[in-house]
């Protein structure tokens, strides 16, 4: 079970020209992180930086986290610090065990019922569309508390809504704690006037 989800956006420009220049100044430290095949791996990475950072990979961008994180091992604000000048903007982060797993649960239930393959890169309208379904869920844990966004957002989204309290109630609501999943409106918050692609690592 992942004891950590990472929530990114990333910034090309800033990765062409911060990222590109310390991967070339720092070759030989990079290599030493990076996992298999390291050398077409690192210039297949420093190709893609270059061009355009949205095309890389999962395990590439692993990589230059960890690259960053064995640098910046005792200061993690500093790590997110060098990652947002270099094109890595990590907006928010779940730090619990149960909640990632339950952030992956209701992802799950959403590709289903949208047909709608998320990934580990997906564009901000597509992620938001499932955020808003988080929002609609986890609302109906605590019924009641005022809750304005949720009746907002209503108006549009009523085949979402729908099915988040098909799936509400289709579950153990016995078992639901609000601070068992992740807050949804604060993610919503992050991304509503974001365009480019989200990560998650």
């Amino acid at each position: 079970m992942a004891e950590k989800l990472y929530f990114i956006k990333t910034n090309p420009v800033a990765a062409k020209i911060n990222l590109y220049n310390k991967i070339c100044r720092e070759e030989e430290g990079a290599l030493q992180v990076f996992k298999e095949n390291q050398k077409t791996n690192f210039e297949l990475i420093k190709k893609k930086v270059q061009e355009n950072a949205e095309s890389l990979n999962k395990e590439e961008v692993e990589d230059i986290f960890n690259w960053f994180a064995s640098k910046y091992i005792s200061d993690p604000e500093e790590m997110k610090t060098q990652l947002f000048v270099h094109g890595f903007d990590i907006f928010y982060e779940i730090n619990n065990a149960e909640k990632v797993e339950n952030f992956n649960a209701l992802i799950s239930d959403y590709e289903k019922y949208s047909t709608q393959y998320l990934g580990y890169k997906c564009n901000t309208e597509d992620f938001n569309r499932f955020l808003i379904y988080g929002i609609f869920f986890t609302g109906f844990i605590n019924k009641k508390k005022e809750d304005y966004l949720s009746d907002y957002l209503q108006i549009n989204h009523k085949d979402l809504f729908s099915f988040a309290e098909q799936k509400f109630n289709a579950g153990n609501t016995e078992l639901y704690r609000e601070n068992n999943f992740p807050d949804f409106k604060e993610l919503y918050d992050c991304t509503k006037f974001y365009k480019g692609l989200i990560f998650r690592l």
